[in-house]
């Protein structure tokens, strides 16, 4: 095989095939004849236990997997991306290598190394008409380094809206299937997966700088890009990266096609999401709709694009008649984001040690006389510490084996601290209707955890992005009020719900509306701290 220009020449049984591997497709000319026998079970929308074969080794990228590796590292070389941390996504092509490869690796040098272990990988169907986000059936993807693991996540997506199992659709199958050396299946076996090449250039870089990862496959049919961002929202935490597969303009002029492409990713960068779904943005990037999902998911998450090259196939390898445009973009978690995640200064402490054993005692004697049948322990007035008295709001939290057994409090002061701990001791074991009212013989096997709050404070935002980017995971405990509804999480709730838009979901259904209700109107929110402390194990 020999590069010419845009074109990559193969001798195939005798007859000249060329093929242009700059953009999102490969033009194949002559006779060439098929490679191998038709074989492989048909797609039914089952899993199995087969791994997908590569469709496009020795076509968009080198077959031989010391050619390829070597490849792949020499650009990474030459790649210098900014530094940036906490990467969550990539925007990157999904031409030949030679000619984006140069731009992929800007994308793929950030992120080596990383601690991530899922990686999705969102493309756009070339070949295949359907309806929805279509996830393989098989276990693995096999290319010539090697193959990767397909995360069981995919069935956890398959019960989201918008998402498929891959299973037989009209595929127009490109003319270099003769040439490819995946096998042909029989008419009506081939899947949106089956030749696209969009997810499949993306594993071999994924394969040369991250190890012990798992991937998630997601072809893009006719499909809502935000739904497709919802579902994947459920899923993505901070061990996941996004990867949206797209090429810019196609086979304009150099100077036309730069004018378009900077309009297009200035569209990105911005987050301009109507734009990109308008008319005028049509044509933009072939890949724009798997762009748009990870615009939407973006949104949820709080995070922002930045640009790490741009360039086109004239300036790689090709002529700059008819080019095609390619862009690396990164997406990082915005500054107050990246800032709430760290972890959070430990607040001042208004309890000490004697004041804490007398509130978690006093919970304790509440806890063994209400579930004997008893009424609340009496408190002489001298043995209770002058920090205990004050008007202060609190939860009391029972455990048992590490699960939730019952959780009841006041968010606004209800008289003094250790009388509202004893009253809600008793809640917490006797009135909280999500469980049953605790036993006497369990009361020894709960752990106590007392939360004391501070003041509420209203937390003011302009959008709903700009609520995530203020909250303070591990830190806020929120009170989330719509229209007439509402209800809280303590901070401590962090540690099940990391993420911000799930953690503001799940408290929306608590307050009885749908997950989506903080994102509309007449919402507020207010936020306090804790200072918490539980029984020894």
């Amino acid at each position: 095989m020999k590069v010419v220009g845009h074109f990559v020449s193969v001798n195939v049984a005798g007859a000249l095939a060329v093929l242009l591997v700059a953009g999102s497709h490969l033009r194949l000319s002559g006779d060439g004849a098929t490679l191998g026998a038709a074989s492989g079970p048909a797609t039914t929308g089952e899993f199995s236990e087969s791994p997908r074969l590569p469709a496009v080794a020795g076509l968009f990228y080198p077959k031989d997997s010391k050619t390829l590796a070597a490849s792949i590292d020499h650009l990474l070389e030459t790649a210098k991306p900014p530094g940036l941390s906490r990467v969550r996504a990539l925007i990157c092509p999904h031409a030949g290598y030679e000619y984006s490869g140069p731009t992929a690796a800007y994308g793929y040098k950030l992120i080596a190394g990383g601690n991530y272990r899922t990686v999705v990988i969102l493309g756009p169907s070339h070949y295949a008409d359907f309806r929805g986000a279509s996830v393989p059936s098989v276990t693995a993807y096999q290319t010539p380094l090697g193959q990767v693991p397909v995360s069981r996540k995919v069935r956890e997506l398959t019960n989201s809206p918008g998402f498929v199992v891959e299973q037989p659709c009209q595929v127009e199958r490109p003319q270099w299937t003769r040439i490819s050396s995946k096998p042909e299946g029989p008419p009506g076996t081939d899947s949106p997966d089956t030749w696209e090449h969009s997810v499949e250039v993306q594993v071999p870089f994924l394969q040369r700088t991250l190890t012990n990862f798992e991937i998630i496959p997601v072809v893009f049919g006719d499909v809502d890009p935000e739904q497709v961002a919802r579902g994947l929202a459920r899923i993505v935490d901070d061990q996941t990266l996004v990867v949206a597969s797209s090429d810019l303009s196609h086979y304009h002029p150099y100077d036309e096609a730069r004018k378009l492409d900077q309009r297009t990713v200035a569209w990105i960068k911005e987050m301009d999401i109507k734009t990109l779904e308008s008319s005028r943005a049509s044509q933009c990037a072939c890949g724009r709709v798997p762009v748009l999902a990870l615009l939407y998911l973006a949104k949820l998450k709080g995070w922002q694009p930045q640009l790490l090259d741009y360039r086109n196939s004239g300036d790689t390898a090709g002529d700059k008649s008819r080019v095609v445009g390619y862009s690396a973009i990164a997406l990082i978690d915005a500054p107050a984001q990246a800032a709430a995640t760290k972890e959070p200064a430990s607040p001042p402490q208004d309890y000490s040690e004697a004041d804490r054993k007398f509130l978690l005692e006093l919970a304790r004697k509440t806890l063994e006389r209400c579930t004997a049948g008893g009424g609340l322990p009496e408190v002489a007035d001298g043995s209770v510490p002058a920090a205990c008295r004050a008007d202060r709001g609190c939860f009391v939290t029972l455990t048992k084996d590490g699960e939730l057994r019952g959780c009841i409090g006041n968010i606004l002061p209800a008289g003094p601290l250790f009388k509202s701990v004893s009253n809600n001791a008793r809640s917490a074991a006797l009135r909280d209707f999500r469980f049953r009212p605790v036993t006497a013989p369990e009361a020894s096997g709960l752990r106590i955890e007392i939360s004391v709050l501070s003041a509420l404070e209203p937390l003011r935002f302009d959008s709903p992005e700009d609520l995530l980017a203020k909250l303070r995971p591990n830190r806020d405990g929120v009170v989330l009020r719509i229209g007439g509804a509402g209800a809280t999480f303590l901070p401590q709730v962090w540690e099940q719900l990391p993420d911000k838009a799930e953690f503001l979901s799940h408290l929306s259904e608590k307050a009885g509306c749908a997950p989506s209700a903080w994102r509309g109107k007449d919402v507020t929110v207010s936020i306090y701290h804790v200072e918490a402390f539980h029984e020894a194990k």
